[in-house]
């Protein structure tokens, strides 16, 4: 028998199947589906996380008072808003916690492989523009050099310069999500009560960036002295690093400080960061993609009791078929194609609904990350990558899991005798 006849039965028993087998194809639709969609908007959350950490510059390291939690050269880990020079004032730091001045900035400028150091002050401040108010992060930065440290990318406008006092730069979610109405650029906000001209609009972030002094003057709780953190950017990134022992050993001998125990102060990679959330992220995936392979095993035993039954109920049929010079490999292959096609048609279907599944979680998510005060780790749900090898990959897989089912009961109707399957009621 030719494997193209063999074919023509197998989708002969397919479309005459009973509602059993098509309920087996619904397990393997399900399970596909789980895969598809884990394992899309995990590869898209990779893929935002490294262009979000990527944007932020591997040759910049921040200072941060406190000392870290975490043990190791890099020190505590966390995500900045707004990029560089855009870091809060919150920490996972210890108790053990001195603030940073503008000495530990000079000592850090003198270390030979880095090429800026700049201090940044933060806190929350009323924002008003037109009849609509909002309390907003703001960040007070060094205008000498914070256009050549952070890397935050302009939508219109310029970054603040060193001539500016009364201007501020404008994160895009501050114009396209709080004041949904819009600024214009060169319009004017109060802020405490302060008018400020609005001279830059950014591509991303939710932060007011002024003049370090005029935050100082603004901003209450910020105080004349202290530094929330320290951005600094270094040479050769290669030399990442030695840097960070350079900061850490010049910072502890200027602060007084003898023992490594007794460091009120951290110093954190962005390099590190991406190595690190990278690993959390591929661990999260496999936990999950775990999960979803639970599904496809469970589909895998309903092909194969599916199998068995349509055996037993075509015990007479394969019996005429060998009484007539049909040979064990023949009937072996009517069996294995069935089943193959089972995988096949459920994976088809699992495919197409884990697309769209994987698209209404991330537009879920993407909304639920565009509202003011929310995102975080739910803004890198909203990125689904369903790429042509996880579709040829999930078809494969789900084709392989049906013939391996399948392979038994279509060995054990390869053996049967004529003429015990022709006596079978």
């Amino acid at each position: 028998m030719k494997i193209r006849k063999s074919l023509s039965l197998a989708l002969n028993i397919l479309f005459h199947s009973k509602l059993r087998s098509w309920l087996t194809i619904l397990g393997i639709v399900i399970g596909v589906a789980a895969v598809v969609s884990i394992v899309s908007i995990s590869e898209g959350a990779k893929q935002q996380l490294e262009d979000r950490l990527g944007s932020l510059g591997a040759d910049i390291l921040t200072v941060s008072p406190g000392a870290s939690r975490a043990s190791g050269r890099m020190g505590e880990f966390r995500m900045p808003e707004g990029g560089p020079g855009g870091f809060g004032s919150s920490s996972a730091s210890s108790s053990k916690s001195k603030n940073l001045t503008k000495s530990d900035v000079l000592v850090i400028n003198a270390i030979p492989n880095v090429k800026y150091a700049m201090g940044t002050v933060s806190g929350r401040a009323s924002v008003t523009y037109g009849s609509k108010s909002s309390t907003l992060s703001v960040q007070g930065v060094d205008t000498a050099v914070w256009k050549e440290i952070t890397t935050d990318k302009l939508a219109s406008g310029r970054l603040l310069s060193k001539a500016d006092t009364f201007s501020v730069v404008l994160g895009g979610r501050i114009v396209e999500s709080i004041f949904e109405d819009g600024i214009p650029l060169n319009s004017k906000v109060i802020i405490e009560g302060t008018a400020f001209k609005v001279v830059g609009i950014l591509q991303e972030g939710s932060n007011v960036y002024m003049p370090i002094d005029m935050a100082r003057e603004v901003v209450e709780g910020i105080g004349d002295k202290k530094l929330d953190s320290i951005t600094v950017k270094v040479n050769d990134v290669s030399l990442t690093d030695s840097t960070i022992d350079e900061i850490n050993r010049k910072l502890m001998l200027s602060r007084g400080i003898l023992k490594e125990k007794d460091k009120d102060f951290s110093v954190s990679s962005m390099k590190a960061m991406q190595e690190t959330m990278q690993e959390t992220m591929s661990a999260m995936t496999l936990f999950l993609g775990a999960i979803a392979v639970i599904s496809l095993i469970v589909g895998a035993i309903g092909i194969a009791n599916t199998m068995f039954t349509s055996v037993l109920e075509k015990t007479r049929e394969i019996g005429i078929m060998k009484a007539i010079g049909s040979k064990n490999r023949d009937i072996m292959l009517i069996f294995l194609f069935n089943s193959g096609l089972i995988g096949f048609v459920g994976g088809i279907g699992g495919i197409i609904l884990g697309w769209f599944g994987s698209g209404f979680i991330s537009s879920m998510a993407g909304t639920g990350a565009s509202m003011p005060g929310r995102g975080g780790a739910m803004g890198f749900l909203g990125n689904a990558a369903v790429t042509p090898e996880l579709i040829i990959g999930a078809l494969l897989v789900s084709v392989a899991i049906g013939m391996v089912a399948g392979a038994i009961p279509a060995f054990r109707a390869s053996r049967l005798k004529p003429v015990d399957a022709l006596r079978y009621e």
